[in-house]
Protein backbone atom coordinates (compact mmCIF):
# COMPACT_ATOMS: atom_id res chain seq x y z
CA UNK A 1 0.00 0.00 0.00
CA UNK A 2 1.51 3.29 -1.07
CA UNK A 3 1.20 6.38 1.08
CA UNK A 4 -1.51 7.81 -1.19
CA UNK A 5 -3.27 4.54 -1.90
CA UNK A 6 -3.38 2.52 -5.09
CA UNK A 7 -3.30 5.12 -7.88
CA UNK A 8 -4.69 7.70 -5.47
CA UNK A 9 -7.48 5.44 -4.15
CA UNK A 10 -7.74 2.83 -1.42
CA UNK A 11 -8.67 -0.74 -2.29
CA UNK A 12 -9.76 -3.21 0.40
CA UNK A 13 -8.09 -6.08 -1.46
CA UNK A 14 -4.60 -4.63 -1.00
CA UNK A 15 -4.92 -3.52 2.63
CA UNK A 16 -2.19 -5.21 4.68
CA UNK A 17 -3.02 -6.55 8.13
CA UNK A 18 0.69 -6.64 9.05
CA UNK A 19 0.95 -2.89 8.43
CA UNK A 20 -2.14 -2.33 10.56
CA UNK A 21 -0.80 -4.52 13.36
CA UNK A 22 2.52 -2.69 13.45
CA UNK A 23 0.71 0.58 14.09
CA UNK A 24 -1.66 -0.58 16.82
CA UNK A 25 0.83 -2.72 18.72
CA UNK A 26 2.61 0.24 20.26
CA UNK A 27 2.38 1.78 23.69
CA UNK A 28 1.24 5.25 24.66
CA UNK A 29 4.06 7.28 26.18
CA UNK A 30 3.33 9.19 29.38
CA UNK A 31 5.74 11.91 28.22
CA UNK A 32 3.32 12.75 25.39
CA UNK A 33 0.40 13.35 27.75
CA UNK A 34 1.74 15.43 30.67
CA UNK A 35 -1.75 16.50 31.76
CA UNK A 36 -3.05 12.93 32.01
CA UNK A 37 -3.65 11.40 35.41
CA UNK A 38 -2.95 7.89 34.09
CA UNK A 39 -2.69 5.76 30.97
CA UNK A 40 -4.98 2.75 31.20
CA UNK A 41 -4.88 0.13 28.45
CA UNK A 42 -3.12 2.67 26.21
CA UNK A 43 -5.89 5.24 26.82
CA UNK A 44 -4.86 8.56 28.45
CA UNK A 45 -7.22 9.36 31.32
CA UNK A 46 -7.67 12.93 32.56
CA UNK A 47 -8.97 13.92 36.00
CA UNK A 48 -11.19 16.90 35.22
CA UNK A 49 -11.59 17.79 38.89
CA UNK A 50 -7.83 18.39 39.02
CA UNK A 51 -7.83 20.17 35.65
CA UNK A 52 -10.72 22.55 36.33
CA UNK A 53 -8.38 25.51 36.88
CA UNK A 54 -6.43 24.58 33.72
CA UNK A 55 -9.58 25.15 31.69
CA UNK A 56 -10.04 28.52 33.36
CA UNK A 57 -7.34 30.48 31.53
CA UNK A 58 -6.78 30.85 27.79
CA UNK A 59 -3.14 29.75 27.63
CA UNK A 60 -3.40 26.73 29.91
CA UNK A 61 -6.66 25.67 28.21
CA UNK A 62 -4.97 25.83 24.83
CA UNK A 63 -2.05 23.71 26.03
CA UNK A 64 -4.47 21.06 27.24
CA UNK A 65 -6.50 21.18 24.03
CA UNK A 66 -3.32 20.89 21.95
CA UNK A 67 -2.43 17.77 23.92
CA UNK A 68 -5.87 16.28 23.30
CA UNK A 69 -5.60 17.05 19.58
CA UNK A 70 -2.23 15.26 19.39
CA UNK A 71 -3.71 12.23 21.14
CA UNK A 72 -6.59 12.11 18.66
CA UNK A 73 -4.41 12.74 15.61
CA UNK A 74 -1.10 10.92 16.06
CA UNK A 75 -1.44 9.31 19.49
CA UNK A 76 -3.77 6.65 20.85
CA UNK A 77 -6.74 8.23 19.09
CA UNK A 78 -8.86 8.16 22.25
CA UNK A 79 -8.91 9.73 25.71
CA UNK A 80 -11.18 9.61 28.74
CA UNK A 81 -12.31 12.43 31.01
CA UNK A 82 -12.94 11.34 34.58
CA UNK A 83 -15.60 13.45 36.29
CA UNK A 84 -16.34 15.50 33.19
CA UNK A 85 -19.46 16.26 35.22
CA UNK A 86 -18.33 17.00 38.77
CA UNK A 87 -21.99 17.52 39.63
CA UNK A 88 -24.06 14.71 38.11
CA UNK A 89 -27.48 16.18 38.98
CA UNK A 90 -27.91 17.35 35.37
CA UNK A 91 -27.04 13.82 34.21
CA UNK A 92 -29.74 12.37 36.46
CA UNK A 93 -32.32 14.90 35.30
CA UNK A 94 -31.51 14.22 31.65
CA UNK A 95 -31.61 10.45 32.23
CA UNK A 96 -35.15 10.68 33.58
CA UNK A 97 -36.20 12.67 30.50
CA UNK A 98 -34.47 10.25 28.11
CA UNK A 99 -36.20 7.28 29.75
CA UNK A 100 -39.54 9.01 29.28
CA UNK A 101 -38.75 9.76 25.63
CA UNK A 102 -37.76 6.14 25.00
CA UNK A 103 -41.03 4.93 26.50
CA UNK A 104 -43.06 7.37 24.43
CA UNK A 105 -41.26 6.57 21.19
CA UNK A 106 -41.62 2.83 21.74
CA UNK A 107 -45.32 3.34 22.25
CA UNK A 108 -45.66 5.20 18.97
CA UNK A 109 -43.09 3.63 16.68
CA UNK A 110 -41.51 0.60 18.30
CA UNK A 111 -38.10 2.20 18.91
CA UNK A 112 -35.30 3.29 16.60
CA UNK A 113 -32.91 1.25 14.50
CA UNK A 114 -29.16 1.28 14.96
CA UNK A 115 -26.39 1.56 12.37
CA UNK A 116 -24.13 -1.27 13.50
CA UNK A 117 -26.21 -3.41 15.90
CA UNK A 118 -29.23 -5.67 15.61
CA UNK A 119 -32.50 -3.79 16.06
CA UNK A 120 -34.16 -4.66 19.35
CA UNK A 121 -30.99 -5.22 21.35
CA UNK A 122 -30.95 -1.60 22.38
CA UNK A 123 -32.99 1.57 22.63
CA UNK A 124 -31.98 4.55 20.56
CA UNK A 125 -33.02 8.20 20.71
CA UNK A 126 -32.11 9.98 17.52
CA UNK A 127 -31.46 13.70 17.97
CA UNK A 128 -31.40 13.55 21.75
CA UNK A 129 -29.94 17.06 21.64
CA UNK A 130 -33.08 18.76 20.33
CA UNK A 131 -35.47 16.41 22.13
CA UNK A 132 -33.90 17.20 25.50
CA UNK A 133 -34.16 20.92 24.77
CA UNK A 134 -37.81 20.58 23.79
CA UNK A 135 -38.63 18.49 26.86
CA UNK A 136 -36.93 20.75 29.40
CA UNK A 137 -34.83 23.72 28.22
CA UNK A 138 -33.38 24.32 31.68
CA UNK A 139 -32.15 20.73 32.07
CA UNK A 140 -30.78 20.93 28.53
CA UNK A 141 -28.78 24.06 29.38
CA UNK A 142 -27.45 22.64 32.65
CA UNK A 143 -26.47 19.43 30.86
CA UNK A 144 -24.59 21.12 28.01
CA UNK A 145 -23.03 23.94 30.05
CA UNK A 146 -19.92 21.83 30.44
CA UNK A 147 -16.47 23.41 29.92
CA UNK A 148 -14.68 20.05 29.68
CA UNK A 149 -16.95 18.77 26.91
CA UNK A 150 -16.70 22.10 25.11
CA UNK A 151 -12.89 22.09 25.28
CA UNK A 152 -12.68 18.52 23.96
CA UNK A 153 -14.86 19.42 20.96
CA UNK A 154 -12.94 22.61 20.25
CA UNK A 155 -9.59 20.82 20.59
CA UNK A 156 -10.33 18.71 17.53
CA UNK A 157 -12.74 20.84 15.51
CA UNK A 158 -12.02 24.42 16.50
CA UNK A 159 -14.72 26.91 17.49
CA UNK A 160 -18.27 27.03 16.13
CA UNK A 161 -18.55 23.25 16.00
CA UNK A 162 -21.97 21.68 15.40
CA UNK A 163 -23.22 19.44 18.21
CA UNK A 164 -25.56 16.50 17.66
CA UNK A 165 -26.27 13.62 20.03
CA UNK A 166 -27.99 10.24 20.11
CA UNK A 167 -28.80 8.27 23.26
CA UNK A 168 -28.02 4.54 23.14
CA UNK A 169 -29.23 2.11 25.79
CA UNK A 170 -27.94 -1.46 25.62
CA UNK A 171 -29.96 -3.85 27.77
CA UNK A 172 -28.70 -6.98 29.57
CA UNK A 173 -28.01 -9.59 26.92
CA UNK A 174 -27.57 -6.97 24.20
CA UNK A 175 -25.09 -8.12 21.57
CA UNK A 176 -21.94 -6.25 20.64
CA UNK A 177 -21.63 -4.16 17.51
CA UNK A 178 -19.24 -5.13 14.75
CA UNK A 179 -15.97 -3.26 14.54
CA UNK A 180 -16.23 -0.19 12.35
CA UNK A 181 -15.09 3.33 11.65
CA UNK A 182 -17.58 6.16 11.86
CA UNK A 183 -19.10 9.18 10.15
CA UNK A 184 -18.53 10.38 7.44
CA UNK A 185 -16.91 7.65 5.34
CA UNK A 186 -17.79 4.94 7.86
CA UNK A 187 -21.47 5.49 7.05
CA UNK A 188 -20.97 4.80 3.35
CA UNK A 189 -21.13 1.45 1.64
CA UNK A 190 -17.82 -0.13 0.69
CA UNK A 191 -18.52 0.72 -2.95
CA UNK A 192 -19.25 4.38 -2.28
CA UNK A 193 -16.31 4.73 0.09
CA UNK A 194 -13.97 3.36 -2.57
CA UNK A 195 -15.03 6.14 -4.96
CA UNK A 196 -13.51 8.81 -2.70
CA UNK A 197 -9.80 9.52 -3.32
CA UNK A 198 -7.23 8.71 -0.66
CA UNK A 199 -6.78 12.30 0.48
CA UNK A 200 -10.51 12.48 1.30
CA UNK A 201 -10.08 9.40 3.49
CA UNK A 202 -7.45 11.43 5.33
CA UNK A 203 -9.81 14.41 5.59
CA UNK A 204 -12.94 12.61 6.80
CA UNK A 205 -11.82 12.06 10.43
CA UNK A 206 -10.79 15.70 10.75
CA UNK A 207 -14.37 16.79 10.12
CA UNK A 208 -16.05 15.05 13.07
CA UNK A 209 -15.44 13.97 16.66
CA UNK A 210 -16.99 11.01 18.46
CA UNK A 211 -17.84 11.27 22.14
CA UNK A 212 -19.90 9.59 24.79
CA UNK A 213 -21.22 10.65 28.19
CA UNK A 214 -21.86 7.87 30.70
CA UNK A 215 -25.27 8.24 32.35
CA UNK A 216 -24.69 5.49 34.91
CA UNK A 217 -21.96 3.26 36.23
CA UNK A 218 -20.58 1.33 33.24
CA UNK A 219 -18.47 -1.63 34.41
CA UNK A 220 -16.86 -4.02 31.95
CA UNK A 221 -19.69 -6.55 32.15
CA UNK A 222 -22.13 -3.89 30.90
CA UNK A 223 -20.19 -3.66 27.63
CA UNK A 224 -18.48 -0.26 27.35
CA UNK A 225 -17.16 0.66 23.92
CA UNK A 226 -14.52 -1.67 22.51
CA UNK A 227 -11.57 0.39 21.28
CA UNK A 228 -8.36 -0.30 19.38
CA UNK A 229 -5.90 2.49 20.27
CA UNK A 230 -3.74 3.81 17.41
CA UNK A 231 -5.96 2.17 14.75
CA UNK A 232 -6.88 5.61 13.36
CA UNK A 233 -3.29 5.84 12.09
CA UNK A 234 -3.93 3.22 9.40
CA UNK A 235 -4.82 5.43 6.45
CA UNK A 236 -6.72 2.84 4.34
CA UNK A 237 -8.84 1.87 7.35
CA UNK A 238 -12.12 2.97 5.77
CA UNK A 239 -11.44 0.40 3.05
CA UNK A 240 -10.25 -2.27 5.49
CA UNK A 241 -12.70 -2.28 8.39
CA UNK A 242 -15.22 -4.64 6.77
CA UNK A 243 -12.59 -7.30 6.07
CA UNK A 244 -12.91 -10.43 8.21
CA UNK A 245 -9.20 -10.54 9.08
CA UNK A 246 -9.19 -6.93 10.33
CA UNK A 247 -12.32 -7.53 12.38
CA UNK A 248 -10.86 -10.71 13.85
CA UNK A 249 -7.70 -8.79 14.79
CA UNK A 250 -9.86 -6.14 16.43
CA UNK A 251 -11.72 -8.72 18.50
CA UNK A 252 -8.44 -10.21 19.68
CA UNK A 253 -6.69 -6.94 20.57
CA UNK A 254 -9.36 -4.38 21.53
CA UNK A 255 -9.57 -2.85 24.99
CA UNK A 256 -12.47 -1.58 27.09
CA UNK A 257 -12.47 1.07 29.79
CA UNK A 258 -15.07 1.05 32.59
CA UNK A 259 -16.71 4.42 33.12
CA UNK A 260 -18.41 6.10 36.05
CA UNK A 261 -21.50 8.25 35.82
CA UNK A 262 -20.42 11.66 34.56
CA UNK A 263 -17.30 10.40 32.79
CA UNK A 264 -16.83 11.11 29.09
CA UNK A 265 -14.88 9.41 26.33
CA UNK A 266 -13.72 11.02 23.08
CA UNK A 267 -12.13 9.37 20.07
CA UNK A 268 -11.13 9.97 16.49
CA UNK A 269 -13.94 8.66 14.22
CA UNK A 270 -11.32 6.69 12.27
CA UNK A 271 -10.53 4.62 15.37
CA UNK A 272 -11.73 1.03 15.03
CA UNK A 273 -14.43 0.67 17.68
CA UNK A 274 -17.68 -1.09 18.55
CA UNK A 275 -20.18 -1.11 21.39
CA UNK A 276 -19.53 -4.06 23.67
CA UNK A 277 -21.90 -6.88 24.62
CA UNK A 278 -23.87 -6.34 27.81
CA UNK A 279 -23.34 -9.56 29.76
CA UNK A 280 -24.75 -8.16 33.00
CA UNK A 281 -28.06 -9.27 34.44
CA UNK A 282 -29.40 -5.92 35.57
CA UNK A 283 -27.41 -3.02 34.04
CA UNK A 284 -29.15 -1.03 31.32
CA UNK A 285 -26.15 0.79 29.91
CA UNK A 286 -27.07 4.34 28.87
CA UNK A 287 -24.59 6.54 27.01
CA UNK A 288 -25.37 9.79 25.24
CA UNK A 289 -23.32 9.56 22.05
CA UNK A 290 -21.97 12.87 20.80
CA UNK A 291 -21.49 13.29 17.05
CA UNK A 292 -19.80 16.66 16.68
CA UNK A 293 -19.06 18.23 13.31
CA UNK A 294 -16.72 20.93 12.03
CA UNK A 295 -18.19 24.32 11.27
CA UNK A 296 -16.55 24.01 7.85
CA UNK A 297 -18.75 21.14 6.70
CA UNK A 298 -21.15 23.53 4.98
CA UNK A 299 -21.58 25.06 1.54
CA UNK A 300 -21.17 28.79 0.97
CA UNK A 301 -24.66 29.44 -0.40
CA UNK A 302 -28.15 28.26 0.49
CA UNK A 303 -29.53 26.33 -2.49
CA UNK A 304 -33.11 25.09 -2.97
CA UNK A 305 -32.24 21.76 -4.54
CA UNK A 306 -35.77 20.40 -4.18
CA UNK A 307 -37.00 23.20 -6.47
CA UNK A 308 -34.07 22.67 -8.87
CA UNK A 309 -34.70 18.93 -9.05
CA UNK A 310 -38.38 19.50 -9.85
CA UNK A 311 -37.49 21.98 -12.58
CA UNK A 312 -34.78 19.75 -14.06
CA UNK A 313 -36.75 16.48 -14.19
CA UNK A 314 -38.64 17.00 -17.47
CA UNK A 315 -35.65 18.43 -19.40
CA UNK A 316 -33.47 15.58 -18.12
CA UNK A 317 -36.01 12.99 -19.27
CA UNK A 318 -36.14 14.64 -22.69
CA UNK A 319 -32.36 14.81 -23.07
CA UNK A 320 -31.95 11.18 -21.98
CA UNK A 321 -34.79 9.87 -24.17
CA UNK A 322 -33.34 11.64 -27.24
CA UNK A 323 -29.85 10.27 -26.50
CA UNK A 324 -28.45 13.75 -25.97
CA UNK A 325 -27.44 12.95 -22.40
CA UNK A 326 -26.29 9.83 -20.65
CA UNK A 327 -23.49 8.12 -18.77
CA UNK A 328 -20.94 10.41 -17.15
CA UNK A 329 -22.57 13.53 -18.59
CA UNK A 330 -25.89 12.63 -16.94
CA UNK A 331 -24.13 12.04 -13.63
CA UNK A 332 -22.44 15.45 -13.88
CA UNK A 333 -25.73 17.20 -14.61
CA UNK A 334 -27.44 15.52 -11.65
CA UNK A 335 -24.49 16.33 -9.35
CA UNK A 336 -24.93 20.04 -10.11
CA UNK A 337 -28.69 19.84 -9.55
CA UNK A 338 -29.58 17.55 -6.65
CA UNK A 339 -28.23 16.90 -3.16
CA UNK A 340 -25.91 13.92 -3.49
CA UNK A 341 -25.39 13.29 0.23
CA UNK A 342 -27.92 11.64 2.52
CA UNK A 343 -27.07 13.76 5.55
CA UNK A 344 -28.12 15.76 7.49
CA UNK A 345 -31.54 14.18 7.89
CA UNK A 346 -34.14 13.37 10.52
CA UNK A 347 -33.22 9.82 11.49
CA UNK A 348 -36.55 9.24 13.22
CA UNK A 349 -38.55 9.70 10.02
CA UNK A 350 -35.76 8.96 7.51
CA UNK A 351 -33.84 6.06 9.07
CA UNK A 352 -30.99 4.17 7.35
CA UNK A 353 -33.28 1.22 6.58
CA UNK A 354 -31.47 -1.51 4.68
CA UNK A 355 -28.09 0.22 4.87
CA UNK A 356 -26.02 2.85 6.59
CA UNK A 357 -27.61 5.88 4.94
CA UNK A 358 -31.01 6.78 3.44
CA UNK A 359 -31.43 7.31 -0.30
CA UNK A 360 -30.06 10.65 -1.45
CA UNK A 361 -31.98 13.22 -3.49
CA UNK A 362 -29.60 12.73 -6.41
CA UNK A 363 -30.15 8.95 -6.36
CA UNK A 364 -33.91 9.47 -6.41
CA UNK A 365 -33.65 11.90 -9.33
CA UNK A 366 -31.50 9.51 -11.35
CA UNK A 367 -33.81 6.58 -10.61
CA UNK A 368 -36.80 8.60 -11.79
CA UNK A 369 -35.09 9.93 -14.92
CA UNK A 370 -33.91 6.50 -16.05
CA UNK A 371 -37.12 4.77 -15.00
CA UNK A 372 -40.66 4.95 -16.31
CA UNK A 373 -41.65 7.79 -13.97
CA UNK A 374 -44.06 10.60 -14.73
CA UNK A 375 -43.25 14.11 -13.61
CA UNK A 376 -46.14 13.95 -11.14
CA UNK A 377 -44.81 10.72 -9.62
CA UNK A 378 -41.32 12.16 -9.25
CA UNK A 379 -42.55 15.38 -7.68
CA UNK A 380 -44.67 13.41 -5.22
CA UNK A 381 -41.76 11.11 -4.30
CA UNK A 382 -39.40 14.05 -3.92
CA UNK A 383 -41.88 15.81 -1.62
CA UNK A 384 -42.24 12.67 0.50
CA UNK A 385 -38.45 12.31 0.73
CA UNK A 386 -38.00 15.96 1.70
CA UNK A 387 -40.77 15.73 4.28
CA UNK A 388 -39.04 12.71 5.86
CA UNK A 389 -35.85 14.72 6.19
CA UNK A 390 -37.62 17.71 7.72
CA UNK A 391 -40.21 15.95 9.90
Amino acid sequence: MTENGQNGYYDADVCALDDFASLVQQDADVRDVPHADAILKNIPVYDMNALATTLGTRDSRRRLMAEWARVLHIGAGVFALRSAYADTSAIDAATAIFERIISQEKEHAGGGADHFATAGSNDRIWNSLQKLCEADPEVFLRYHANPAIDAACEAWLGPNYQMTAQVNVVHPGGAAQQAHRDYHLGFQTAEVSAEYPAHVHDLSPLMTLQGGIAHAETPLESGPTKLLPFSQLYKPGYAAWRRADFRAFFEEHHVQLPLHKGDALFFNPALFHAAGANSSVDIHRMVNLLQVSSAFGRAMETIDRVKMSKLAFAPLKKLVSTAQLGGAALDAAIAATAEGYSFPTNLDSDPPTGGLAPQSQAALLKEAVLGDWSEANFRAALTVQDDRKQA
